[in-house]
């Protein structure tokens, strides 16, 4: 279990970041594709940078700027949940397109719909494909391909003006300092493994409390009933969500 309450989400990976880099953070399966992803807490660190290296550095987005996030259960959620809040961003979960917004975040299911909005709004699709590769064939125009732009970002990221524990971290709210102090006290898992179905972008909590208290996720996308129980015994998972 970690120690002490940070406010914001630099304050909150540093500590992390200190206390066992290498250790297990995101797991992700794939039961429709047999997809498996392990980024350890230094892993998913790097592309959190690289992330908020994007949405900042190239972008142009400024604190307090409102980005959607619209994916499926995804690995890469949580990443740009991170990258976000890295930047002093304000998180809109899962907008429909129309919403009005700085910077949104698509699969490949949606970016048709979002594309119309480039380059008013900054438009980023993710292939969801492996290891986070581009997408097959080519995008509307405008549209940022993040399995390309990415990759040739730098592996650290220090926001020029950042958060505060009083910036929105969602909206329409809690505040940073309100997410991880609700993180810190949250009893989901603890220091152990949560097996969740649920998209940690419309439930921060399913990652925001392994990320403070030390624990980790096992994040099952598009998840067969009958796989559940070899997953949750081969993760060695302690918890679940839903219960």
């Amino acid at each position: 279990m970690t120690t002490g309450v940070q406010t914001t989400f630099p304050a909150v990976l540093a500590q992390r970041l200190r206390q066992d880099p290498g250790q297990p953070l995101v797991t992700f399966y794939d039961d429709a594709t047999g997809e498996r992803v392990e980024l350890s807490v230094t892993t998913w660190a790097n592309w959190v940078a690289k992330a908020g290296s994007l949405l900042v550095d190239e972008l142009g987005l400024e604190r307090g700027d409102r980005v959607g996030i619209d994916l499926p259960p995804h690995w890469l959620g949580t990443v740009f949940l991170g990258a976000a809040w890295s930047a002093g961003l304000v998180v809109v979960p899962a907008p429909e397109p129309g919403t009005d917004l700085h910077a949104v975040v698509c699969g490949p299911d949606t970016v048709a719909a979002w594309a119309g909005q480039a380059p008013e709004t900054a438009v980023l699709a993710c292939a969801l494909l492996p290891l986070g590769v581009r997408f097959a064939d080519p995008l509307p125009a405008g549209v940022h391909d993040v399995g390309v732009e990415i990759w040739s970002q730098p592996d650290a990221f220090l926001a020029y003006d950042p958060p505060t524990g009083e910036d929105l971290a969602l909206d329409p709210g809690p505040s940073q300092a309100e997410l991880w102090r609700e993180a810190a006290a949250g009893t989901l898992v603890g220091s152990g493994r949560l097996l969740s179905v649920a998209n940690p972008v419309t439930e921060p909590a399913t990652f925001c409390e392994p990320l403070t208290q030390g624990g980790s996720l096992v994040l099952v996308a598009r998840a067969e009933q009958g796989r559940l129980e070899t997953t949750y015994a081969a993760e060695r998972a302690t918890a679940r969500f839903p219960a």
